[in-house]
């Protein structure tokens, strides 16, 4: 007999005597810093690892592991990782207005950034045009304001849309942000089969986590299968969904919790498609994720390749696909913006710098970095370089990219990426009990976990037992926060913004507009693809909030219930 049989009862057997001897000497001397150890989920961290632990999971290398590149992709989606092609440099940027948002890509792209990402303004992502009431004072004060095909114009003009590829964050008007982006790259000469991105399209997670929502779920659901639909069609190197655990982990929830919660939605939009009709293998291989890094490296990493391993497994057992393409979790990170504190802000460096080699080290394909400053303001313009050289030291001097999964094989790290398999698995099931993703959204059940967990973990801040570097333990006098030079939003954007915005609509053709706005509102009420005429709604000058009130009136608003 050869193998682990054998050598887990004699690892263990050594690791016992170890205890009682070695370890035990040690600790008359000098005890532990703490009773128990153990991760964000709540995993308890053991003393040590060998391969006896991993025996005791059931740990079957040929199974659980693989090789790069195969299912189940624990070691990655990639046979060759980065070794071949780093992972895309991808930095979050949106601010004041479309033009001083270009300046800011065209900036990072000069500096090696590799792919762009917009943050859009408040009012954008709640469907109202600049100069609305519910405008006032918002406008491009977390994003850049895009009210009208001019506006996305402006903001991509001269970049290079047939060879970078744009991440846009956006999610109760996705779709119509989408036909803007669509039109304004046919303007530049861009065909639909060469553009490139991604939407994040992903309205589930603000039900539960963020609140930019507009309408009920039914026909948010729709506006999501309308968009995997068109895309299938139309736009083949287009990522349809960046299924998001990062706000989920933004608010509180656990690294299990992000990972089950954020599968959970994305089986939630499988279903809905292939009711509408799509095959699993039409749209899941366009299929994306966004996750969060926190400091907490080692769980960090363990959540990323368990995230690859439940997909997969997810993707050929529930939905019964044999295409491996589909099984793929391909996914994107962004460090932890709640992380982030406004005292001491020059440790934020140190704090994103541990959480990107966490993404690095858990095999992302694409990556931003926040700046240093964040937690004041919009970063400025050496922040943003800064963070972004993060990425480029991580890639070229580390010496972490020179392997596909470099951590595999550690007793700790295999063990970890099992019991967070195992522990996000059972939330997973609790879900499928209640009914599913919007069952169980509608009785509030991610919601609470999520709370209970942040609520935890603000205890353990007050009371000293979780140390914040800077905040309640190791202060500094404040020096650095004091002399930062912070970005201004200029305040004369808000009245530029409005001002072209009042233009398109004196010129534009008010019949044609009148008639491209009524068809997206009939395609609404029936069941067309919603994509097509809202193309042809923007490409009339039809704004966002134009269109988002036809659909308002189609479909309704939501109101979140309130329980006491």
């Amino acid at each position: 007999m050869t193998g682990k049989k054998e050598a887990g009862p004699g690892a263990a057997e050594s690791v016992e005597r170890w205890r009682v001897s070695t370890r035990a000497r040690a600790l008359r001397a000098a005890s532990e810093r703490r009773e128990r150890f153990a991760t964000s989920s709540d995993i308890e961290v053991a003393d040590l690892y060998t391969n006896a632990d991993l025996d005791a999971l059931g740990f079957d290398p040929e199974r659980d592991l693989g090789l790069p590149g195969e299912p189940p992709f624990t070691r990655g989606v990639q046979p060759t990782m980065y070794r071949s092609r780093l992972w895309t440099m991808r930095q979050y940027a949106g601010f004041a207005t479309a033009e001083e948002t270009n300046r800011r890509f065209r900036y990072l792209l000069e500096q090696g950034q590799t792919g762009l990402s917009v943050a859009f303004d408040l009012p954008t992502q709640m469907g109202y045009d600049s100069d609305a009431p519910e405008a006032s004072g918002e406008v491009g004060r977390v994003g850049v304001p895009i009210s009208s095909l001019p506006d996305m114009e402006i903001l991509l003009a001269d970049l290079p849309l047939g060879e970078v590829s744009t991440s846009m964050t956006i999610n109760a008007t996705a779709a119509i942000l989408l036909a803007l982006y669509v039109a304004a790259a046919e303007d530049h000469g861009v065909p639909r089969d060469r553009i490139a991105g991604t939407t994040q399209n992903d309205i589930l997670k603000e039900y539960i986590a963020r609140g930019t929502w507009i309408y009920p779920p039914s026909a948010s659901m729709r506006l999501v299968t309308d968009v995997f639909e068109f895309c299938a069609r139309e736009l083949p190197r287009w990522n349809t969904i960046s299924i998001s655990g990062y706000h989920m982990r933004e608010a509180g929830a656990t690294a299990a919790q992000e990972l089950a919660f954020t599968l959970a939605d994305a089986i939630a939009y499988c279903e809905a498609t292939v009711a509408r009709g799509l095959a699993i293998d039409e749209f899941a291989p366009r299929l994306s994720f966004f996750f969060a890094a926190w400091s907490e490296l080692f769980e960090e990493v363990a959540k990323f390749r368990a995230a690859r391993r439940m997909w997969a497994r997810i993707i050929r057992d529930r939905f019964g696909s044999s295409n491996e393409r589909s099984m793929a979790c391909r996914f994107h990170v962004q460090t932890a913006g709640s992380s982030l504190t406004a005292q001491s802000i020059d440790n934020n460096v140190v704090r994103t710098t541990v959480q990107a080699l966490a993404a690095v080290l858990g095999g992302a394909q694409s990556l931003h970095t926040n700046a240093r400053d964040e937690a004041l303001a919009l970063p400025t313009e050496a922040s943003a370089r800064l963070a972004l050289r993060t990425q480029q030291i991580l890639a070229h001097e580390s010496g972490v990219t020179e392997t596909p999964d470099p951590l595999a094989g550690s007793y700790f790290v295999e063990s970890l990426t099992t019991e967070l398999e195992r522990a996000a698995q059972a939330y997973l099931d609790e879900i499928d009990a209640i009914g599913g993703t919007l069952a169980a959204i509608e009785g509030g059940f991610q919601q609470r976990q999520i709370q209970e967990s942040a609520y935890r973990v603000q205890q353990a801040i007050e009371r000293g037992d979780l140390i914040v570097v800077g905040v309640n333990r190791y202060r500094d006098d404040g020096a650095d926060e004091a002399k930062a030079a912070l970005q201004q939003i200029d305040p004369e954007g808000e009245r530029r913004q409005i001002e072209r915005l009042r233009r398109v609509r004196a010129e534009r053709d008010a019949v044609a507009w009148g008639a491209a706005l009524d068809r997206v509102e009939a395609a609404a009420r029936e069941t067309d693809n919603l994509l097509p005429p809202m193309i042809a709604a923007v490409k009339a000058h039809a704004t966002v909030g134009e269109i988002s009130d036809r659909l308002r009136t189609a479909f309704g608003v939501h109101r979140e219930l309130i329980t006491v």
